[in-house]
């Protein structure tokens, strides 16, 4: 049966085989197993095809291989066999085909120079290695030769040959003076692929005499020097004088001068040419042109484009380099050389060859008796490879006839072999580029299987992730592979498993319930064999709280959480990452059981932390981003550009915005001509914006500053930008809020902002202050004053509107006219008083009071308002005069009324109303006399409750202070108050005014009541007073406490009570921890005083405060 040659199917060598199937289950190799099976020779380590070796060292050609039994080696040389044990300089290492040929004892290494081949061989096959091409390294010296010094014109091209010895391998050239210091090229001076220096134009400085080429042979690792180059450039001048100097008179001389030139190529010549590369090389395309000015040289291929990602440009685009060509990269490619006079090019047709290279190799075949098989030999290659078959390092067709073989051009068909087939085949591939040589054996073995897993082997895995039990087998036949769970289970089949053709069962989903013991049982016809293994399962682990997308500003302090929960089997480890690398070793970095802490947080913070976490069995990460944000750094790089008399370009980059973009930019100003130091707001831009264009004033002498913003805040202000003082003008503007207000009767002050500095535009700075008469047909008065913000004009009428103006003016010219803005000359006090003024009394306490307006004319001022003085004269109710207070009122505008509020009832008040302007008041109009009617009086100034007896109260008041009219009368409620504070019935006295005490009798002894109190007039009631006052007990009792409470006896007759009840509780308290009783309440109740008892009326409702009167009222 055909094998394929992938894990599942194939049956490769046996090593390849079980380093596929163990490898992949990263175990050792079964050494015991490899010893046992026999196995051809394979060829593992050889010496490259073509082996260039150093001459003064010994020759080693390695030649290493396996097998089992191990092979034997043999060599051949320029194709007949080599006896090396008839060469004393050769040598064998022991169980290696490596020779070392002895050279550093005598021998030569030419004498060795041949095509070595090796055979390594055992009873199962032989295995050859490559052709391996023997040849010594040479470095030649130069040949001596007599160079001719150059003389070359200026301008003219020149090429400096190399010609370097041909070694083996081929030198590296290069390019030095005397002082060994590399001669320096540029597009003018490069040196070519060959070697050769070449000058697109000679220069003056291209005289020299040290001009050498060296070669350097990296084999032997020494340097050959050509002998030194001397360089003599011509300039026109000198060659004109030297003409002249060994012409006659009557010969025509004198050197053109230099003149331009059209390119020329120097190299390669011609304007085609051809190259073959191989496939996979590296392609090397060269143009070198002459000319003056220097050509530069571009490169394009001709119907394509040139590969992406593989071409480069080197020696200043003279050379174009393709890395790994292929067939596609065939075709013409053009080299362009160029200056201003002209171009010439040349085409170079790239035809790319291929030596063969593989498409399918052979692999090694284990095969079981009976079973078919295939050996597959594909090569390609231009042109195409010829396939060609050896056995055992034999040509197929004289080599031994097998008849389970039969071969079919590129491939060789195996049908039922026998353990005789077993043989090593090579596969020759060639061309004429090259040829590719390939061992693969057919290996034959009949083995009953073995299981190379270890026995009772344990498995950790993670819950819910793939468990993979291995059971890694050999044996030929192919064993058949069964599962089974525990002791006695059945075999597992189902979804629930994956059988792998490499023995490996897979269960895709582990659970707690698939843990446990699992067997795995190999079969084929010649034997049996099991093994077991076990399964444990694991909860896995997880971050529960992960780390958090961070923002922090600089100089702060952050955590990131990491908190895990697992398996409480496994042992996890935290391990934090920044930028997936170490933290910082820096102390800043606090690591702690569950979180990171950095302190005092820095620009270099910034980045990506990661909390890892690792089991034996599993690792979970998490990750967060912390952005470290700060004010962003000052912009820099200032620069003013398109500078006109009243604006300016100001340009900026801008400072690192520090993770906080940039919202908008500030710029400032400073005028060192006027307030040198000082910075002040010009403009601001939005934050995408790096150029603005600024309005500027003139005779100005800025330096201009940037201030970068973002969230966080403002950055330190920029260097400032160069200086820039604008020209000298007249001013754009006049001064602002101009007044025209009059201090005095007889004057005019004008006042008005003064321009700053930079507003004056230019120097010598003054106002040109106007003024006239408003509504006369006057003349402009005008003064120009300098240095001040005020002028007065005197002798003017008392409150006439004026006309005023002020205009700025400078040495050179004056300011736009101003607009004129109308002022009046200074006020005086009013003349008249306001007239028909009436009062009209609206309540007790608020009344309207009207009158007429003065003639404006008469105010002699800006009318300001009224004022109204009122003052209360008496009171009605008393008769009695007070000191008076005037209150004042004032009404804003030409109002001609207003109300008096707060006035007190049943009152006489005056008043009078004046005019007011902004000089003062005008006179008084005569006084006006109104009176306020009565109101409610005020509450009684006071109500007191005296000698309480068993059932009398006396009441003493006094009447209200502001009785607000004529009182008729005092009304008195009362009602008693028990113990839980319920209000009992009221009772209601009216009382004659003259009145001023009551004594309320028929009242219940020991109760508290509440009384309430007011005065009435005609109006109505005023508010009301409160007290509270309790009756007393019987007065035999009252006495009798009186009496007792006042003896001495009776004071020491208390203190001994006081010091026997003590006593008897020292003893109840002994004899109760002793276990008696001792009724004391028993016996108070029985001896309770009859005299303190609670006495009590029938329905028991004020009962309790007779006995509180009687204690609260006995005298002590």
């Amino acid at each position: 049966m055909v094998r394929k040659m992938s894990i599942p199917t194939s049956k490769t060598s046996l090593l390849l085989f079980l380093c596929q199937i163990i490898s992949a289950l990263d175990v050792p190799l079964d050494s015991k197993l490899l010893e046992e099976l026999s196995q051809p020779p394979t060829i593992t380590q050889q010496s490259p095809k073509d082996y260039i070796v150093d001459p003064r060292e010994n020759i080693v050609i390695q030649c290493e291989a396996k097998g089992k039994p191990p092979p034997s080696f043999s060599w051949t040389r320029n194709g007949t066999h080599f006896d090396i044990d008839k060469d004393a300089q050769v040598t064998m290492k022991p169980n290696s085909g490596t020779l070392v040929i002895n050279i550093m004892n005598g021998g030569k290494a030419e004498a060795y120079e041949g095509v070595y081949q090796c055979t390594a061989r055992n009873e199962r096959g032989a295995a050859i290695s490559n052709n391996i091409v023997i040849r010594p390294s040479r470095s030649p010296l130069w040949t001596k030769e007599k160079l001719e010094p150059n003389h070359v014109r200026e301008g003219d091209s020149l090429v400096l040959h190399c010609r370097p010895p041909v070694g083996l391998p081929p030198p590296i050239i290069f390019w030095m003076d005397n002082a060994f210091q590399r001669l320096p090229q540029s597009e003018r001076v490069s040196q070519g692929l060959n070697g050769d220096l070449y000058f697109s134009n000679v220069q003056p400085e291209d005289t020299r005499e040290d001009y050498i080429c060296y070669a350097r042979f990296n084999h032997t690792q020494t340097i050959q020097q050509k002998q030194p180059i001397s360089v003599k450039v011509f300039s026109m001048d000198s060659l004109n004088d030297t003409i002249a100097a060994n012409l006659s008179d009557t010969d025509i001389y004198g050197a053109k001068p230099v003149t331009e030139r059209q390119p020329v190529l120097l190299t390669p010549t011609g304007s085609t040419s051809t190259k073959v590369e191989l496939r996979g090389n590296v392609l090397l395309l060269e143009c070198i042109a002459a000319g003056l000015p220097t050509p530069v040289i571009r490169w394009i291929k001709e119907g394509g484009e040139l590969p992406a990602n593989r071409t480069f440009f080197e020696n200043f685009k003279k050379t174009l380099k393709i890395i790994d060509v292929s067939e596609a990269d065939s075709g013409n490619y053009k080299c362009i050389a160029r200056n201003t006079l002209g171009s010439v090019h040349h085409v170079i047709s790239v035809t790319v060859k291929a030596a063969p290279y593989w498409i399918t190799a052979p692999r090694n075949l284990v095969l079981s008796p009976g079973e078919d098989g295939t050996l597959i030999c594909r090569a390609n290659g231009n042109p195409k490879p010829s396939i060609s078959w050896l056995a055992n390092g034999v040509p197929i067709a004289i080599a031994p006839e097998d008849p389970s073989r039969k071969v079919d051009g590129d491939t060789i068909i195996f049908s039922h072999v026998q353990e005789r087939s077993s043989a090593v085949y090579q596969c020759n591939a060639s061309n004429e580029y090259g040829y590719l040589l390939a061992n693969a054996f057919v290996n034959v073995l009949a083995e009953p299987p073995r299981i190379l897993t270890p026995a009772n082997k344990l498995y950790q895995v993670i819950a819910d992730r793939p468990a993979l039990l291995d059971c890694a087998y050999f044996g030929s036949p192919k064993p058949e592979i069964e599962w089974f769970k525990g002791v006695k289970g059945s075999i597992l089949r189902g979804n629930e498993y994956v059988f792998h053709d490499n023995g490996t069962l897979e269960i895709p989903v582990a659970q707690k319930n698939n843990a446990g013991t699992y067997t795995c049982v190999a079969r084929n016809e010649l034997g049996k064999i099991q093994n077991e293994v076990h399964l444990e399962i694991k909860d896995p682990t997880m971050i529960i709280k992960q780390p958090e997308y961070k923002v922090i500003q600089r100089y702060g302090q952050v955590s990131f959480e990491c908190i895990i929960k697992h398996d409480s089997t496994l042992l996890p480890t935290v391990t934090w990452l920044k930028d997936n690398d170490e933290l910082p070793d820096d102390e800043r970095f606090l690591v702690g059981k569950d979180n990171l802490t950095i302190m005092n947080v820095t620009d270099k913070d910034d980045g990506t932390y990661t909390c890892i976490v690792n089991t034996t069995l599993d690792s979970v990460s998490a990750s967060a981003v912390l952005t470290v944000v700060a004010r962003p750094n000052p912009p820099f790089d200032l620069e003013l550009t398109g500078q006109l008399e009243r604006s300016v370009d100001l340009s900026w980059i801008p400072g690192d915005e520090n993770n906080s973009p940039i919202t908008n930019f500030v710029i400032e100003y400073e005028d060192a001509l006027h307030e040198p130091g000082v910075w002040h707001y010009q403009t601001e831009v939005p934050g995408t914006q790096t150029t603005v264009q600024l309005k500027l004033s003139p005779y100005v002498n800025y330096s201009f500053r940037v201030i970068a913003v973002n969230r966080i805040g403002r950055s330190q202000p920029s260097e400032p930008s160069e200086q820039y003082l604008t020209k000298s003008a007249s001013p754009d503007e006049n001064p602002a809020n101009v007044q025209g207000i009059g201090s005095e009767p007889d004057n005019l002050v004008i006042t008005w902002e003064p321009l700053k500095g930079f507003q004056s535009n230019g120097p010598g700075l003054q106002y040109k202050v106007s003024w006239r008469q408003k509504d006369v047909d006057d003349e402009w008065t005008s003064v120009i004053v300098a240095n001040v913000s005020k002028y007065i004009v005197s002798g003017t009428p008392t409150f006439v509107p004026y006309e005023v103006k002020v205009q700025a003016l400078n040495d050179l010219g004056y300011a736009p006219e101003p607009s004129e803005v109308i002022g009046h000359s200074g006020e005086d006090l009013p003349m008249v008083a306001p007239g028909n003024v009436q009062v009209h009394v609206i309540n007790s306490t608020l009344a309207k009071v009207h009158w007429d307006p003065v003639p404006l004319k008469t105010v002699r001022g800006h009318l300001q308002g009224y004022k109204v003085y009122y003052w209360k004269v008496q009171s009605l109710s008393r008769r009695s005069r007070r000191h008076v207070e005037k209150n004042i009122l004032t009404f804003r505008g030409n109002k001609t009324f207003g109300m008096l509020p707060g006035l007190e009832p049943y009152s006489s008040y005056k008043l009078n109303v004046r005019v007011v302007n902004g000089k003062g008041e005008g006179p008084a109009s005569s006084d006006k006399v109104f009176k306020t009617p009565e109101g409610v009086p005020s509450s009684p100034s006071f109500l007191k409750i005296t000698n309480p007896t068993l059932d009398s109260l006396t009441l003493e008041w006094g009447s209200p202070t502001h009785p607000n009219g004529v009182l008729t009368s005092y009304t008195l409620k009362f009602q008693p108050i028990n113990n839980t504070h319920e209000l009992g019935p009221l009772v209601e006295i009216r009382i004659p005014a003259n009145e001023s005490s009551l004594i309320l009798k028929n009242l219940n002894y020991s109760t508290r009541y509440k009384f309430y109190f007011n005065a009435q007039t005609s109006v109505g009631s005023g508010s009301q007073i409160t007290e509270e006052a309790v009756t007393i007990m019987d007065e035999a009792m009252a006495s009798r406490q009186v009496d007792i409470a006042t003896q001495g006896w009776f004071i020491g007759l208390m203190c001994a009570v006081a010091l026997l009840i003590l006593i008897l509780l020292i003893v109840c308290f002994i004899r109760r921890n002793k276990g008696g009783k001792y009724p004391v309440k028993e016996k108070e109740d029985a001896h309770a005083d009859p005299e303190i008892q609670p006495m009590k009326e029938d329905d028991g409702t004020f009962g309790e405060y007779r006995l509180f009167s009687f204690v609260s009222s006995a005298p002590f």
